[in-house]
This record gives structure tokens, sequence and C-alpha cells, in this order.
């Protein structure tokens, strides 16, 4: 198998309903095991309570600080942090600095839309 590379490209960033700005980094049924992509929360944001169906997701702090709810469990974040929100588990992040947080979004197995579970009433 030979190496590839995909280079970042930054106008691929789209907004997603949750409350973040999504930039898929690898997301492929050639690479099921895993998925990657950077999230921007800005300023002042949190993005919705949600879960993720058989899906293990890892957030790995970029830049910014905020405030990860996992479950019941409420901490403070900042850049070199990790976190592992297993399959099932209520999640939603909060930006509380005052520049974009952003972090990369592991999710083993890939993510796929359909294991996304909004649970917030519209």
């Amino acid at each position: 198998m030979k190496p590839r590379i995909f280079p970042m490209d930054p106008d691929r960033e789209y907004f997603f309903d949750e409350g973040c700005f999504i930039n898929e980094l690898s997301n492929s049924a050639d690479d099921a095991a895993v998925s990657i992509a950077q999230a921007r929360v800005a300023v002042g944001n949190t993005t919705r309570w949600h879960r993720l169906r058989d899906t293990t997701e890892r957030y790995v702090i970029l830049s910014g600080s905020g405030r990860v709810e996992v479950g019941d469990q409420v901490q403070a974040v900042q850049v070199g942090d990790v976190v592992i929100i297993p399959p099932l588990c209520r999640q939603r992040i909060a930006n509380t600095g005052n520049t974009d947080l952003v972090f990369l979004a592991i999710c083993s197995p890939r993510f796929q839309p359909d294991c996304y579970e909004d649970l917030e009433p519209a």
C-alpha cells in the first residue's frame, strides 16, 4: 500500500448545524477504521448536545480554551488536552476563551452522518 497525503484545504470548511465549523481532513471508506476532522467553535458559542452511535470520538485541542461536557462530567480544556468520548455518551463543547476553539475530532470507526444524534429539541 502506498502512503497518501491529503493537503489541508481551508476552503472545505463548512458550518455544521451542531454549532461549529467542520473541515473533513480524512473520512473515506478506504480507511473505515478512523476519520479526522478539524472543528472550530467561535468565541462564546456552545455546540448542541449530541451523541454518536457505535463510534468513539476523541477531541485533541489545538488552540483556544473551552469547557467540555461529556455525560455528567464537566471539564475545562486547553491546548494539548485529549478528551475521549465513548459511543452513546452525550456531549457538547463551549468556547470560553477569546479566540476560536480549534480541535481535531478523531472518530473510530470513521464518522458517518447516520451515527449522529442531536439530543436537543428543534
